[in-house]
């Protein structure tokens, strides 16, 4: 075979498997950022939103509730956009296609209030977001601590419906009532705590939240 023939042949092969090998990426990308602009028609605000965090304290938060939810946002709409107000370093806004990214395998999961008709109205909604602007800013607690000085993300979200709509979403619990028993856990207690572990702090977890009878699923991806 002559050499420009064969160059011209490797050419086009090579072209070939390049295209086969970036079409299902291509496909895959095509679909998930069509589903979510399908998903953002269903949202509400206030929603909650949920996810499985690569933060390196996820695995010890999963251990301890035994919930694969480590990580949770309140969903509201700014200037057309859909946002998450959550608590990582520190209080903020983060655009929903970024939050949803960072979270394992990029899988959420959408609650709301189970009257949220009834209950979610413009001037309680609005109530609400005074609550949580309020703690913008504020650093996030990695002592898991129950003062407003700091705040960790399931105690933004239920403390912005308590003080909002009057509502405790998720059933409040001390320290000592998670399983504290893995390796893993009591690694990160010890690096947060030293000997001396707040037993008696009042916590709320993600799954707590989660697993409120007040909610219903809107979404899960």
């Amino acid at each position: 075979m002559p050499p420009i023939r064969k160059y011209l042949l490797l050419l086009t092969l090579s072209a070939v498997l390049v295209a086969v090998a970036f079409k299902p990426v291509r496909r895959a990308y095509s679909y998930a950022f069509g589903q979510m602009a399908a998903d953002r028609q269903r949202l509400r605000n206030g929603d909650l939103i949920f996810q499985t965090s690569k933060s390196e304290q996820s695995l010890a938060i999963q251990l301890a509730t035994h919930s694969s939810y480590s990580h949770c946002g309140l969903v509201c709409q700014q200037n057309g956009e859909w946002m998450v107000l959550e608590a990582i370093q520190p209080v903020k806004f983060t655009s929903l296609r970024k939050w949803v990214i960072r979270g394992k395998g990029d899988h959420y999961v959408v609650k709301r209030l189970r009257d949220a008709d009834k209950a979610l109205t413009p001037q309680a909604w609005q109530r609400m977001l005074a609550a949580g602007q309020a703690m913008l800013g504020r650093d996030y607690d990695l002592a898991f601590g129950w003062s407003n000085d700091r705040i960790y993300c399931s105690e933004l979200i239920w403390k912005v419906y308590e003080q909002g709509l009057g509502r405790q979403v998720g059933q409040l619990r001390h320290l000592r009532d998670f399983d504290l028993s893995n390796p893993v856990v009591k690694a990160k207690l010890t690096e947060r705590y030293g000997r001396n572990l707040p037993l008696n702090e009042t916590v709320i977890s993600p799954v707590s939240i989660f697993n409120s009878p007040e909610l219903v699923t809107v979404l899960s991806r």
